[in-house]
């Protein structure tokens, strides 16, 4: 009787941890081994994968879908038409949109953009994340850039508006091509080419 109380008890306990400070609303899925943090409110619907950190004073808006591994730093909004796929990092204080032309006396909940950021992708401290865009797999947006279009994977981004500036291996890396337009992570040993502007992994 025992064994099978105690079988019950821990079926019903999350796989995941909140702190006490934390708010997450009923009908949210949050994935094993999450680690929610301090002052965080997560919104009905929202869905939270396996293994993510939200550090401090995050929130994650109602139907927001965020994959695993995600790591999303302290002072974070995420808003409902966000979509963050496996491995993402979010740095501090990071902006997202989800309205272009935002006035307080009209709803345009209808108008809500989609924002896609892809696998792998950094986006750094500061930045800004104007709705409507996709930021593609392994891209790195610098501190404090402000994206304006959409992201090309494996690209590095800074500045305001953001603007192309280079290339960056899975590792985050910068990435510098011979005369064959091929290189090599100096961390992964990983090989790349770059083909039409566009980067290829070599496998």
């Amino acid at each position: 009787m025992i064994s099978l109380l105690t079988s019950m008890l821990f079926a019903q306990m999350p796989n995941y941890f909140v702190h006490e400070t934390a708010v997450v609303d009923e009908g949210a899925k949050i994935g094993a081994g999450t680690k929610i943090w301090h002052f965080c409110h997560i919104m009905p619907h929202a869905k939270i994968g396996n293994d993510c950190s939200l550090g401090q004073n995050v929130m994650i808006a109602d139907e927001v879908e965020i994959g695993n591994g995600v790591k999303i730093q302290n002072n974070v909004s995420v808003y409902t038409g966000v979509v963050l796929e496996d491995n993402v990092f979010v740095g501090p204080s990071v902006v997202f949109t989800n309205v272009k032309n935002p006035r307080s006396f009209i709803n345009r909940k209808q108008e809500f953009k989609k924002t896609l950021i892809r696998k792998g992708a950094t986006i750094g401290a500061n930045a800004t994340i104007i709705c409507g865009h996709t930021v593609g797999s392994y891209a790195f947006i610098a501190a404090g850039t402000v994206v304006t279009k959409d992201v090309k994977p494996y690209s590095l981004v800074m500045g305001n508006p953001g603007v192309h500036v280079g290339w960056v291996s899975e590792y985050g890396h910068t990435l510098n091509f011979n005369v064959s337009n091929i290189t090599q992570c100096p961390e992964s040993g990983e090989k790349y080419q770059l083909i039409d502007n566009q980067i290829t992994k070599i496998k």
